[in-house]
């Protein structure tokens, strides 16, 4: 099933901090990582990458990668200079107050990755 980033965001009630004009981006996948070379070997391009980082690092991985949107999960946030770096990307950053296990278990019942 293919999602769009609006619906995760409408679905789970995520806040978005970066790339409001990218929202209609196809989601066709997931990938949950922290460390950013196993996100750069492993992830595809449409995913939707949920991790804990909120560096810029994590905008030049999820360009280098073509994923759709970030979330950032566990209540954490993006700093400043990540969010100006994403706008100027075109990546849409999410927050989420729950664990990369809960949003990867919702996601799943969304019929993401089927």
């Amino acid at each position: 099933m293919i999602l769009r980033v609006r619906e995760i965001c409408d679905l789970f009630n995520l806040d978005v901090v970066s790339g409001k004009s990218n929202l209609d981006r196809e989601v066709t996948g997931g990938y949950c990582g922290d460390l950013l070379s196993d996100v750069i070997a492993n992830s595809s391009a449409g995913n939707v990458w949920l991790t804990i980082q909120g560096h810029q690092n994590i905008v030049a991985v999820a360009a280098l990668k073509q994923i759709s949107a970030i979330i950032i999960v566990n209540g954490r946030s993006a700093d400043a200079e990540t969010v100006a770096k994403a706008e100027e990307e075109g990546i849409s950053i999410l927050l989420s107050s729950k664990s990369a296990f809960e949003m990867t278990c919702l996601l799943g019942q969304a019929g993401l990755g089927k």
